[in-house]
């Protein structure tokens, strides 16, 4: 057991939010009780999420999509309700974590996904350097690229081909990145994966012969709240269990 100051303390040195400019407030959002000595990590803290948390003996949570965003209006009704409302009855804390968990050099998701992926960033490129670009090593064809993202994250990526080059260099950026496609092509990179497609990029990734990879934006963002949940209960002698709630986005 720990108190919660002490988680506080141990994840603002770990992921140093301050230093982002994100979409929401990172750290704590939800307070719940002074002693922790179970964490649950996750993807979202959507009610699903939680009601298996609280079956699952949870007193702190710990996800990378919180509960508040900017352009919320801030008002506890309907779905948000539903959310607060739980946490609040079964006194359980909730950490959230944004930009600072995508861009760990180490725990993060994306270099998580890089580790399943066999894909060592050497650079990093696109605001607030949140993306990572190495060497494609083994992955030297998108026909191997795409059959290791299908292998490691089982589910069949959205591929648009490039101009068929053999792959020198691979750039990755978990979640909803589509938009760095541009800043991945200016880093060097040959292929690109994230975890949304929108329009523009189809078009991009045949005009300028880079290939791009749609994996999931919940399957590439499955990794960097379990390796910092997991860090954080071996640091503090807590227990740790990562519940995945099935996401088709």
């Amino acid at each position: 057991m720990a108190a919660r100051e002490r988680v506080d303390s141990y994840l603002q040195q770990l992921l140093k939010p301050a230093e982002f400019k994100d979409y929401g407030p990172n750290g704590l959002q939800v307070e719940g009780r002074a002693e922790v000595s179970r964490v649950v990590s996750g993807v979202t803290a959507s009610l699903a999420f939680i009601d298996a948390a609280i079956a699952a003996g949870a007193d702190t949570l710990l996800v990378h999509h919180g509960l508040f965003w900017r352009g919320q209006d801030g008002r506890l009704t309907g779905w948000l309700r539903q959310r607060v409302a739980r946490l609040i009855a079964h006194d359980i804390n909730l950490y959230a974590y944004h930009l600072p968990l995508d861009a760990h050099a180490e725990l993060g998701n994306n270099a998580q996904l890089g580790l399943r992926l066999g894909l060592v960033a050497d650079a990093r490129f696109g605001d607030q350097a949140l993306g990572f670009v190495g060497p494609a090593g083994a992955l030297r064809s998108l026909d191997a690229l795409a059959a290791t993202v299908a292998q490691a994250l089982a589910r069949v990526p959205t591929v648009v081909p490039g101009d068929g080059r053999a792959l020198r260099r691979v750039a990755w950026c978990t979640g909803g990145a589509q938009g760095y496609f541009e800043a991945a092509i200016a880093a060097g990179a040959d292929a690109f994966l994230t975890g949304e497609i929108s329009e523009p990029q189809a078009h991009l990734a045949r005009e300028t012969g880079v290939a791009f990879l749609a994996c999931g934006h919940h399957a590439t963002e499955r990794y960097g709240a379990p390796a910092v949940a997991a860090a954080l209960a071996s640091e503090l002698g807590l227990e740790h269990q990562f519940i995945d709630v099935e996401n088709p986005a």
